[in-house]
Parts: structure tokens; sequence; C-alpha cells
């Protein structure tokens, strides 16, 4: 687990133990950290998928897809950086994109779930949110 996460959960926990000791070890306390969990495992959830979709870019589509701050004249293709702040480049897009032949760029078969991450990856960038 990455630091981050080890941060994140020791929080929750703490807040489950204050929770627990406001509410007086009822089953209020239950409810509460049942809460806080809700919340908080789909947000680290998402973030391992925005990290493996990039693990997939950087596997397949970085020989044409520059980094941001890159020199983009040296790359066929656009940053992603800026392809996720063209106007109706949302989720369903990507999704649809990554689906279909897009010549001239090579077509990569990836598997379903490797699709479902790049665009967790994307949907990351393009909140402005620093990389996973």
């Amino acid at each position: 687990m990455q630091h981050k996460e080890m941060r994140v959960i020791s929080e929750i926990w703490l807040k489950l133990r204050i929770a627990a000791v406001l509410a007086n070890r009822t089953g209020l306390a239950l409810a509460t950290g049942l809460f806080v969990w809700s919340g908080v495992l789909p947000a680290l959830a998402d973030e391992a998928a925005a990290r493996r979709g990039e693990a997939v870019i950087e596997t397949w589509c970085r020989d044409c897809h520059p980094r941001s701050g890159q020199d983009a004249s040296a790359f066929d293709g656009p940053p992603y950086e800026a392809i996720v702040q063209l106007p109706d480049h949302d989720e369903a897009y990507f999704r649809r994109f990554l689906n279909e032949d897009h010549f001239p760029m090579p077509t990569f078969r990836l598997f379903d779930e490797e699709k479902a991450d790049v665009v967790a990856y994307l949907m990351f960038l393009q909140a402005g949110q620093p990389r996973p």
C-alpha cells in the first residue's frame, strides 16, 4: 500500500475510534464507520484504477503521446493533458474511443479492465487531480 493510502486509512481509523467513544460503543459507532468507509473505499479504488491506467498508457502510448512538459513537436500525438480538455471529451467519449479503431493510430487490443483503467486515468487528468 502507498504511503498516501496508509495515511488516509490511519486518519479514518482514528475517526472511527473517536466516533465509537463518543457514541459510547453503541450501534451508532458501527453506522458511522460504515458511512465513512462507503465514501473512502470507492475513492481508493478509483485512484488504484487510475494508477493502473497510467501504467497501460506508459506501456502502449508514450511512443506517440508526450508526457506533460515534454516537447510535443517530437511526437505524433498530443499530450493527454491536452486531449482531456477538448470539448465533448467526457467519460462516455473515451469509453467509445477505446472500443473503436482510430487510424492512423496503432490499434492496440486492450482488455476491458485495461480500458476502464485508462478511462479512470483520463478522468483524473481531466479533473486536474495530481497524478495517482
